[in-house]
Protein backbone atom coordinates (compact mmCIF):
# COMPACT_ATOMS: atom_id res chain seq x y z
CA UNK A 1 0.00 0.00 0.00
CA UNK A 2 1.33 3.46 -0.90
CA UNK A 3 1.97 5.81 1.96
CA UNK A 4 0.22 9.13 1.95
CA UNK A 5 2.19 12.37 2.14
CA UNK A 6 1.22 12.69 5.80
CA UNK A 7 2.31 9.11 6.62
CA UNK A 8 5.63 9.25 4.80
CA UNK A 9 6.82 12.51 6.33
CA UNK A 10 6.28 12.04 10.03
CA UNK A 11 9.84 11.78 11.24
CA UNK A 12 12.02 14.58 9.94
CA UNK A 13 14.70 15.61 12.47
CA UNK A 14 14.20 19.09 13.89
CA UNK A 15 16.81 21.51 15.20
CA UNK A 16 15.92 20.66 18.80
CA UNK A 17 15.90 16.87 18.27
CA UNK A 18 12.10 16.62 18.02
CA UNK A 19 10.26 15.24 15.03
CA UNK A 20 8.41 17.41 12.56
CA UNK A 21 5.20 16.76 10.74
CA UNK A 22 5.09 17.82 7.09
CA UNK A 23 1.87 19.77 7.52
CA UNK A 24 3.25 21.47 10.62
CA UNK A 25 6.40 22.31 8.65
CA UNK A 26 4.28 24.12 6.08
CA UNK A 27 2.54 26.11 8.82
CA UNK A 28 5.81 27.06 10.53
CA UNK A 29 7.44 27.89 7.21
CA UNK A 30 4.61 30.34 6.52
CA UNK A 31 5.00 31.83 10.01
CA UNK A 32 8.72 32.33 9.38
CA UNK A 33 8.01 33.94 6.02
CA UNK A 34 5.35 36.24 7.47
CA UNK A 35 7.53 37.19 10.44
CA UNK A 36 10.51 38.14 8.29
CA UNK A 37 8.33 39.92 5.71
CA UNK A 38 6.72 42.01 8.47
CA UNK A 39 10.11 42.83 10.01
CA UNK A 40 11.41 43.94 6.61
CA UNK A 41 8.30 45.96 5.80
CA UNK A 42 8.41 47.76 9.13
CA UNK A 43 12.12 48.51 8.88
CA UNK A 44 13.30 46.28 11.72
CA UNK A 45 15.39 44.27 9.24
CA UNK A 46 17.18 46.75 7.03
CA UNK A 47 18.64 46.24 3.54
CA UNK A 48 21.92 44.33 3.70
CA UNK A 49 21.15 42.63 7.04
CA UNK A 50 22.36 39.03 7.15
CA UNK A 51 19.68 36.43 7.84
CA UNK A 52 20.79 33.98 10.54
CA UNK A 53 19.29 30.61 9.56
CA UNK A 54 20.45 28.83 12.72
CA UNK A 55 18.88 31.44 14.99
CA UNK A 56 15.57 31.21 13.11
CA UNK A 57 15.62 27.39 13.28
CA UNK A 58 16.27 27.49 17.03
CA UNK A 59 13.58 30.12 17.67
CA UNK A 60 10.87 28.24 15.77
CA UNK A 61 12.05 24.76 16.77
CA UNK A 62 12.47 23.44 13.23
CA UNK A 63 15.24 22.24 10.96
CA UNK A 64 17.25 24.60 8.78
CA UNK A 65 15.66 22.87 5.78
CA UNK A 66 12.28 24.29 6.83
CA UNK A 67 13.85 27.71 7.35
CA UNK A 68 15.41 27.63 3.89
CA UNK A 69 12.00 26.88 2.40
CA UNK A 70 10.63 30.10 3.90
CA UNK A 71 13.69 32.06 2.82
CA UNK A 72 13.31 30.73 -0.70
CA UNK A 73 9.83 32.24 -0.95
CA UNK A 74 11.15 35.62 0.22
CA UNK A 75 13.97 35.37 -2.31
CA UNK A 76 11.45 34.78 -5.10
CA UNK A 77 9.60 37.90 -3.90
CA UNK A 78 12.92 39.84 -4.07
CA UNK A 79 12.88 40.70 -0.37
CA UNK A 80 15.96 38.55 0.29
CA UNK A 81 18.99 37.73 -1.83
CA UNK A 82 21.45 34.88 -1.51
CA UNK A 83 25.11 35.75 -1.97
CA UNK A 84 27.40 32.91 -2.93
CA UNK A 85 29.53 31.63 -0.05
CA UNK A 86 28.23 34.41 2.17
CA UNK A 87 24.64 33.55 3.03
CA UNK A 88 21.24 35.23 2.70
CA UNK A 89 20.71 38.96 3.17
CA UNK A 90 17.85 41.45 3.11
CA UNK A 91 17.74 42.72 -0.47
CA UNK A 92 19.23 46.05 -1.49
CA UNK A 93 17.25 47.27 -4.52
CA UNK A 94 19.27 48.97 -7.24
CA UNK A 95 18.40 52.44 -8.52
CA UNK A 96 17.00 50.92 -11.72
CA UNK A 97 14.85 48.51 -9.70
CA UNK A 98 13.60 51.37 -7.54
CA UNK A 99 12.54 53.39 -10.56
CA UNK A 100 10.79 50.39 -12.09
CA UNK A 101 8.94 49.71 -8.85
CA UNK A 102 7.73 53.30 -8.56
CA UNK A 103 6.56 53.25 -12.18
CA UNK A 104 4.77 49.92 -11.75
CA UNK A 105 3.03 51.13 -8.62
CA UNK A 106 1.75 54.28 -10.33
CA UNK A 107 0.28 52.30 -13.22
CA UNK A 108 -1.21 49.60 -10.99
CA UNK A 109 -2.81 51.96 -8.47
CA UNK A 110 -4.39 53.94 -11.31
CA UNK A 111 -5.96 50.75 -12.66
CA UNK A 112 -7.13 49.71 -9.20
CA UNK A 113 -8.94 53.02 -8.75
CA UNK A 114 -10.79 52.38 -12.00
CA UNK A 115 -11.95 48.99 -10.72
CA UNK A 116 -12.92 50.40 -7.33
CA UNK A 117 -15.14 53.01 -9.02
CA UNK A 118 -16.84 50.25 -10.99
CA UNK A 119 -17.19 47.61 -8.25
CA UNK A 120 -16.99 49.03 -4.71
CA UNK A 121 -20.05 49.02 -2.48
CA UNK A 122 -20.95 51.85 -0.12
CA UNK A 123 -19.99 49.65 2.82
CA UNK A 124 -16.53 49.07 1.35
CA UNK A 125 -16.00 52.77 0.76
CA UNK A 126 -17.20 53.50 4.29
CA UNK A 127 -14.59 51.01 5.56
CA UNK A 128 -11.90 52.91 3.65
CA UNK A 129 -13.17 56.14 5.17
CA UNK A 130 -12.93 54.61 8.64
CA UNK A 131 -9.35 53.59 7.90
CA UNK A 132 -8.44 57.21 7.13
CA UNK A 133 -9.98 58.21 10.47
CA UNK A 134 -7.71 55.67 12.18
CA UNK A 135 -4.75 57.15 10.31
CA UNK A 136 -5.63 60.61 11.56
CA UNK A 137 -5.71 59.33 15.13
CA UNK A 138 -2.38 57.53 14.73
CA UNK A 139 -0.85 60.66 13.19
CA UNK A 140 -1.56 62.59 16.38
CA UNK A 141 -1.10 59.84 18.97
CA UNK A 142 0.94 56.99 17.48
CA UNK A 143 4.58 56.21 16.86
CA UNK A 144 6.38 56.14 13.50
CA UNK A 145 6.03 52.37 13.18
CA UNK A 146 2.25 52.57 13.57
CA UNK A 147 2.05 55.35 10.98
CA UNK A 148 4.01 53.34 8.43
CA UNK A 149 2.01 50.16 8.94
CA UNK A 150 -1.39 51.85 8.71
CA UNK A 151 -0.41 53.95 5.69
CA UNK A 152 0.59 50.83 3.77
CA UNK A 153 -2.58 49.08 4.91
CA UNK A 154 -4.74 51.72 3.22
CA UNK A 155 -3.33 50.89 -0.20
CA UNK A 156 -3.74 47.15 0.29
CA UNK A 157 -7.35 47.50 1.49
CA UNK A 158 -8.03 49.80 -1.46
CA UNK A 159 -6.65 47.11 -3.77
CA UNK A 160 -8.81 44.45 -2.12
CA UNK A 161 -11.84 46.66 -2.71
CA UNK A 162 -11.14 46.46 -6.45
CA UNK A 163 -12.10 42.79 -6.30
CA UNK A 164 -9.12 41.29 -8.14
CA UNK A 165 -6.89 39.14 -5.86
CA UNK A 166 -4.17 38.88 -8.52
CA UNK A 167 -3.77 42.66 -8.67
CA UNK A 168 -3.88 42.86 -4.87
CA UNK A 169 -1.04 40.35 -4.61
CA UNK A 170 0.98 42.29 -7.19
CA UNK A 171 0.56 45.55 -5.29
CA UNK A 172 1.40 43.90 -1.96
CA UNK A 173 4.70 42.66 -3.35
CA UNK A 174 5.53 46.01 -4.93
CA UNK A 175 4.77 47.87 -1.67
CA UNK A 176 6.94 45.40 0.26
CA UNK A 177 9.88 45.93 -2.09
CA UNK A 178 9.41 49.69 -1.97
CA UNK A 179 9.84 49.57 1.81
CA UNK A 180 13.43 48.51 1.07
CA UNK A 181 13.80 51.33 -1.45
CA UNK A 182 12.68 53.85 1.15
CA UNK A 183 15.04 52.37 3.73
CA UNK A 184 17.98 52.73 1.33
CA UNK A 185 17.30 55.97 -0.49
CA UNK A 186 14.91 58.07 1.59
CA UNK A 187 16.30 61.53 2.17
CA UNK A 188 13.38 63.41 3.69
CA UNK A 189 11.18 61.88 6.39
CA UNK A 190 7.84 63.59 6.90
CA UNK A 191 5.78 63.66 10.06
CA UNK A 192 2.64 62.36 8.39
CA UNK A 193 1.22 59.11 7.13
CA UNK A 194 -0.68 60.38 4.08
CA UNK A 195 -4.01 60.51 5.91
CA UNK A 196 -5.10 63.76 4.22
CA UNK A 197 -4.27 62.38 0.78
CA UNK A 198 -6.07 59.14 1.51
CA UNK A 199 -9.15 60.95 2.78
CA UNK A 200 -9.38 63.03 -0.40
CA UNK A 201 -8.97 59.93 -2.57
CA UNK A 202 -11.85 58.20 -0.75
CA UNK A 203 -14.03 61.32 -1.17
CA UNK A 204 -13.38 61.26 -4.92
CA UNK A 205 -14.21 57.55 -5.06
CA UNK A 206 -17.49 58.14 -3.24
CA UNK A 207 -18.31 60.87 -5.75
CA UNK A 208 -17.54 58.43 -8.61
CA UNK A 209 -14.96 60.93 -9.93
CA UNK A 210 -12.29 58.65 -11.40
CA UNK A 211 -10.21 61.44 -12.94
CA UNK A 212 -10.02 63.26 -9.60
CA UNK A 213 -9.19 60.09 -7.69
CA UNK A 214 -6.38 59.23 -10.11
CA UNK A 215 -5.05 62.78 -9.99
CA UNK A 216 -4.98 62.68 -6.20
CA UNK A 217 -3.29 59.28 -6.19
CA UNK A 218 -0.63 60.51 -8.62
CA UNK A 219 0.02 63.48 -6.34
CA UNK A 220 0.18 61.22 -3.30
CA UNK A 221 2.64 58.78 -4.89
CA UNK A 222 4.73 61.66 -6.27
CA UNK A 223 4.99 62.97 -2.71
CA UNK A 224 6.32 59.59 -1.56
CA UNK A 225 8.78 59.38 -4.46
CA UNK A 226 9.93 62.92 -3.70
CA UNK A 227 11.31 61.72 -0.38
CA UNK A 228 14.01 59.58 -1.99
CA UNK A 229 17.24 60.46 -3.73
CA UNK A 230 18.09 57.71 -6.17
CA UNK A 231 21.87 57.93 -6.23
CA UNK A 232 24.50 55.34 -5.39
CA UNK A 233 25.90 57.68 -2.77
CA UNK A 234 22.59 57.87 -0.97
CA UNK A 235 22.27 54.08 -0.86
CA UNK A 236 25.86 53.71 0.37
CA UNK A 237 25.26 56.39 3.01
CA UNK A 238 22.24 54.57 4.44
CA UNK A 239 24.13 51.27 4.47
CA UNK A 240 27.05 52.88 6.30
CA UNK A 241 24.76 54.56 8.83
CA UNK A 242 23.11 51.20 9.50
CA UNK A 243 26.53 49.73 10.31
CA UNK A 244 27.25 52.59 12.70
CA UNK A 245 23.91 52.05 14.43
CA UNK A 246 24.65 48.35 14.88
CA UNK A 247 28.16 48.85 16.29
CA UNK A 248 27.78 51.95 18.43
Amino acid sequence: MRKTRRQSAKAIPAANGATENADNNDDVSERIRATLAAAIGEGALKPGTKILEEAIAEHFGVSRTVVRGALGVLESDHLLERKRNRGTFVAEPSIAQARNLFEARRKLEGLLLELVIARATEDQLDALQKLTDEEEHIHHHGDEKSKTVLSGKFHIVLAETAGNPVLTEMLSKIVARLSLVMALYEEERKDDCGADHHRMIVAALKAKDLAKAQQLMDHHLADIEGRVRLTEGQGDRHTFLAVLENFS
